[in-house]
């Protein structure tokens, strides 16, 4: 049964669409069954998994309206993974999905529907607090959070913190945070050692040992439809998100060949 992962933060440049395709893409080269589920009608996480959002016929956006189920909308990519994507049809889907009924529980009722033929479930949410996001939460087991180790992160933290907490009390008691994971990461900053020492000591081993560093292959690989693991296998960058993956899998008990 899988596992269901939501990447989540509230404030946006922190890489949280890159964690998501690259996490997707490390955890299937660990020979596990993964499906990503763009829920951002940016679509970013769609084209950076290798999936052409204006073709696409089915998107998330079917899926929580119930006009299909995650079956007919997931295809599988040049990675290794499944992939439901997404486009700007989604962005009427928090109108539309006001006056339906149980409207939280949406993505959690489709993915239920097909926990069975994956080992995890990465979701990738809006960089905003709206009905998408708080579907993502209460589909999700557990959250990971990615974070730039800047001036205004434990702050955008804090806020994050207490959304969960809500949706914790009201909707789904059994999220919880799995990981913070530092995105962006320059050692040679004093500002970023200084707030990565001050996440250690608030979050103690929630934060991973595993740091995503500034690297021009991450950034680049969404321009090629790749995840970087695909664009440059030997990277700094695709190097890091194996490290993140099996770190991610050891500390939930699983064996990594």
């Amino acid at each position: 049964m899988a596992r269901v992962y939501v990447i989540a933060n509230q404030k946006g440049g922190v890489g949280k669409t890159s964690i998501a395709v690259n996490l997707s893409a490390s955890l299937a080269h660990y020979g596990r069954r993964v499906l990503l589920v763009d829920l951002d009608p940016q679509g970013n996480a769609t084209t950076g998994a290798g999936v052409d959002k204006s073709e696409i016929e089915r998107s998330v956006y079917d899926v929580l309206l119930g006009e299909c189920d995650v079956g007919a909308s997931r295809r599988r990519v040049e990675g290794g993974f499944d992939v439901v994507g997404s486009n700007r049809d989604l962005a009427g889907a928090e109108v539309e999905l006001i006056g339906m009924d149980k409207r939280e529980y949406r993505l959690r009722t489709a993915i239920d529907a097909v926990r069975a033929d994956y080992d995890f479930v990465v979701i990738d949410c809006p960089p905003a607090l709206n009905m998408l996001t708080v579907n993502g939460f209460t589909a999700a087991d557990a959250v990971i959070i990615p974070m730039q180790c800047e001036y205004y992160a434990l702050e955008g933290l804090s806020d994050l913190v207490g959304t969960l907490r809500k949706v914790k009390q009201n909707l789904n008691p059994a999220i919880e945070i799995e990981a913070l994971v530092r995105t962006m990461y320059d050692p040679r900053s004093t500002l970023t050692v200084q707030v990565s020492d001050e996440l250690k000591r608030h979050y103690g081993d929630k934060v991973f040992d595993t740091v995503i560093p500034r690297n021009i292959r991450i950034a680049e690989a969404p321009s090629f439809g790749k995840p970087v693991l695909l664009h440059d296998p030997a990277s700094k960058g695709a190097q890091s998100h194996l490290a993140f993956a099996r770190e991610l899998l050891e500390r939930s008990g699983h064996a990594v060949a």
